[in-house]
């Protein structure tokens, strides 16, 4: 996902978190909260979530920790980000990640849930070149992470990478509009799908991207009324990044929502913390108390 910003905002205020509905087995899951399922989330329960309409989050994590915080909370499905290039690696983009980062990243978020249904990025250059090396790829994430799913960018030009991985039985999320493994192509980190033929484009690559087999996909800076439109035409969910209110769910990397992540934002971005100002709070609070000699005191010490 794109992690190219513009200028800063500052967290919003925001009302309790209601207290998330309980969960049930079979066709009266709720996606959000109902930790106590007994089983992780699948991709038939997103697919009911369409039919019932039932709207769902999506966050990113890139270890056990963060991860069991997140599944803690309910959110049903948490994306082993490329993205962890940018937040977690300390690259300037998502370009340089490894398929072998990502399985070691991919497996400690399984390893910290036990309910959310975890899906891991391909990363750029370990799909494109065939269907055989998309499955290859794919079924590393399976059997050697655990995850439950994996997500590609592209759309057309993806349909038999897609079709090979989910005929052998590996769930495929796709990912179109705003596609950061294609951003030196693209120009920058621009919205896609302006004006009637990229907004044919997009349409046909989602609706590609469903007949190929596709369980859900992706639409990052994409117009409103244009991602509410192909919400609208597909039988399987969308999950916006930058693309309005109209999407079935919502994802953001959780360093931007916990804010966490430094300088400038997207303007898709909404902080819900200040967790760099607390972090920075703390370890100045640590460090003063150790400089100052009053930790550690007699209540941390042995004898």
């Amino acid at each position: 996902m794109s992690e190219q910003h513009s200028p800063k905002q500052q967290p919003t205020a925001s009302a309790p978190a209601p207290t998330p509905p309980a969960a049930s087995e079979g066709p009266g899951l709720t996606l959000y909260g109902g930790t106590g399922t007994g089983r992780r989330v699948t991709v038939r329960d997103l697919a009911r979530a369409k039919q019932a309409g039932e709207r769902w989050p999506m966050l990113t994590a890139y270890d056990a920790m963060i991860a069991s915080v997140f599944d803690d909370a309910g959110i049903p499905v948490l994306l082993v980000g490329d993205s962890a290039g940018n937040n977690h690696l300390g690259y300037e983009n998502t370009i340089p990640v490894t398929v072998d980062q990502l399985v070691m990243l991919t497996g400690a978020v399984v390893r910290g849930t036990k309910r959310a249904l975890v899906v891991a990025d391909l990363p750029f250059g370990s799909y494109q070149v065939s269907p055989a090396q998309a499955l290859e790829t794919g079924a590393r994430f399976l059997k050697e992470a655990g995850a439950g799913a994996v997500k590609l960018e592209g759309g057309v030009a993806m349909v038999r990478q897609v079709e090979a991985l989910v005929t052998a039985g590996v769930p495929v999320m796709a990912h179109i509009g705003l596609t950061p493994q294609s951003v030196n192509v693209l120009g920058g980190y621009r919205v896609q799908g302006r004006g009637d033929e990229a907004a044919a484009q997009l349409l046909a690559d989602a609706k590609a991207m469903q007949a190929a087999g596709a369980f859900a996909v992706v639409l990052e800076l994409v117009p409103e009324e244009l991602a509410a439109r192909v919400t609208a035409q597909l039988d399987i969910p969308t999950v916006g990044i930058g693309a309005g209110a109209g999407c079935d769910a919502q994802v953001l990397v959780w360093t931007d929502m916990a804010g966490l992540t430094p300088g400038k934002l997207p303007k898709f971005v909404k902080q819900y913390a200040d967790l760099r100002g607390t972090l920075g709070d703390a370890a100045r609070s640590f460090a003063a108390d150790v400089v100052g000699g009053s930790y550690p005191g007699p209540e941390h010490a042995f004898h």
